[in-house]
């Protein structure tokens, strides 16, 4: 799930990785870390559905929000952390934040067309450590 949900994020379906990320957050109730790393990308996602509708300050809002998240869990490093999204949660809280300068005009989503991504990121993960951390959340 955690690996479908990066696939989907990184091809600019951010509604469908939201989707993808909730049930790991849910289930990941025995880590703080990782509860708070996946409603940092859950945020990260809901972002990206705003930035994509023109809508500024709520894409602003989750932004900041997923950036403050992702600082927080690189309080205590984790290298599953980071080898599962391949940067730390400061290089992602800083891509973040950076999300809410986003471009004036997107292009319209032609039907039948994939969506245009809106971050200038991806999400290179390790795949065994996306595994693991999907895992670790109690689902794989």
């Amino acid at each position: 799930m955690f690996r479908w949900g990066i696939d989907l994020f990184n091809h600019g379906y951010y509604w469908e990785a939201h989707e993808a990320w909730e049930p790991l957050w849910h289930a990941a109730k025995r880590s703080a870390q990782h509860r708070l790393f996946f409603k940092g990308l859950i945020l990260l996602a809901a972002a990206g559905v705003k930035i994509r509708e023109g809508k500024r300050v709520a894409a602003a809002r989750h932004a900041t929000r997923a950036a403050a998240l992702f600082r927080q869990v690189g309080l205590l490093p984790s290298r599953l952390v980071e080898a599962a999204i391949g940067m730390t949660p400061a290089a992602l809280a800083v891509e973040a934040e950076a999300a809410t300068t986003f471009p004036t005009v997107l292009r319209d989503p032609t039907p039948g067309r994939r969506p245009e991504p809106v971050f200038d990121f991806i999400l290179a993960p390790n795949p065994r450590a996306a595994d693991l951390l999907g895992c670790a959340a109690g689902l794989s």
